[in-house]
C-alpha cells in the first residue's frame, strides 16, 4: 500500500507472483481506502488462498495490530490486522512497507543466503528494514527500524510530513530530498529523475549534488555498518536508479566513517525486486501469520 497505488497479488512460499491487480489509493477517508483494499482482495481471494498479508506505509504495534502513525493514507488509530480478519476470516499479517520489502529482498531477492542484513529504501522519503540473526527485527512493539529517521546532522534540514526532526537521512537521501536540492540548483523544471538523468549526461553541477547525497548516504551506512556488522546493504526505491552516482560515494564515505576494516565486511547492492518487493515480502508476512496461526491450534 502507497500514497499513489495499491499493488496486490497472489504470492507463492517461494515468493513468486501468480496473480497481481493494481489500483489507485483511494486515500480521501478511511473509508475509501477500506473499500478499495475490500475490493482488491475480494478479486484475488480463491480457495487456495490460505492468509492475507499488509505492507502498510505506518508505524505499526504489532501487539494490537493498530496502525500507530502514517504519512500518506488515513490509516492513523485504526486497528487494522483486527479489522481484516474479521472481515475475510483468514489469518491477517501486517508491517511496514520498507519492513517487508526487506524481508522480499532477504528470501527471494538481492539478500539470498544473508542472516544479518539492512535495507534502504530510497523514495519520495527514505524507509529501513533489517534481518538480524536470520529474522526480520521489529522493536519492542513492531515499530522499529525507521532507518530514515537517523540523524545524519544536527539542525539540520527539517523532516517531512508529520516528523518533527531535522538532519534525518530522509531530508538529506530522499527522492524528495533530490528533487529539492534540484529545484535549488537548476530551477523547478528539475526533479530528481531529471537530476539523475543529467548526472548521467555528464552534467558537473548535477554530479556535484548527487555526490553531496551520497556521501550523506555513506555517512548513514558507517553507522549502519559500526551498530549492526551486516553482510548486506541494499539499496531500493525509485531514487536508486541513481545507482552508482551516489552509491560510489556513499561507500567511500562508509569506509571513513566506520570502525577499522569493518566496512570491509559489508557489501553494498542494489535491490532485485524493484517494485514487487513489497507485494512479495507481504506475501511472506501473510505466511507468517498463517504459520503463527496454526501453532496456536
Amino acid at each position: 500500500m502507497g500514497g499513489t497505488k495499491i499493488l496486490a497479488g497472489v504470492i507463492d512460499e517461494d515468493g513468486n507472483v501468480l496473480e497481481r491487480v493494481q489500483i489507485a489509493s483511494p486515500a480521501a477517508s478511511t473509508e475509501a481506502l477500506l473499500v478499495g483494499l475490500d475490493q482488491v482482495v475480494t478479486e484475488l481471494l480463491g480457495p487456495e488462498i490460505a492468509a492475507i498479508g499488509f505492507g502498510i506505509p505506518s508505524s505499526i504495534d504489532q501487539r494490537s495490530g493498530m496502525v500507530l502513525g502514517t504519512v500518506n493514507l488515513p490509516l492513523q488509530g485504526l486497528c487494522f490486522r483486527q479489522r481484516m480478519h474479521e472481515r475475510f476470516e483468514l489469518p491477517v499479517g501486517i508491517d511496514n512497507d520498507a519492513n517487508v520489502a526487506a524481508i522480499a529482498e532477504w528470501k527471494a531477492g538481492a539478500g539470498r543466503g544473508a542472516n544479518d542484513l539492512v535495507m534502504l529504501t530510497l523514495g519520495t522519503g527514505v524507509g529501513g528494514g533489517l534481518i538480524l540473526g536470520g529474522k526480520p527485527y521489529r522493536g519492542s512493539v513492531g515499530a522499529g527500524a525507521e532507518l530514515g529517521h537517523m540523524v545524519i546532522l544536527q539542525d539540520g534540514s527539517p523532516c517531512y510530513g508529520n516528523c518533527t526532526g531535522h538532519g534525518h537521512l530522509e531530508a538529506l537521501t530522499s527522492g524528495h530530498a533530490a528533487t529539492l536540492a534540484a529545484h535549488e540548483q537548476f530551477g523547478p523544471g528539475v526533479d530528481a529523475r531529471e537530476l539523475v538523468k543529467r548526472g548521467k549526461a555528464g552534467d558537473e553541477s548535477a554530479l556535484a549534488l548527487l555526490l553531496k547525497i551520497g556521501e550523506s548516504l555513506g555517512a548513514a551506512f558507517g553507522s549502519l555498518v559500526n551498530i549492526f556488522n551486516p553482510e548486506l546493504i541494499v539499496i531500493g526505491g525509485g531514487f536508486a536508479a541513481a545507482g552508482e552516482l551516489i552509491l560510489a560515494p556513499a561507500r567511500e564515505r562508509m569506509t571513513a566513517e566506520s570502525l577499522p576494516n569493518m566496512a570491509e565486511l559489508t557489501r553494498v547492492v542494489l535491490a532485485e525486486l524493484g517494485s514487487d518487493a513489497g507485494m512479495i515480502g507481504a506475501g511472506f508476512v501473510a505466511f507468517e501469520a498463517l504459520e503463527n496461526a496454526e501453532a496456536t491450534l
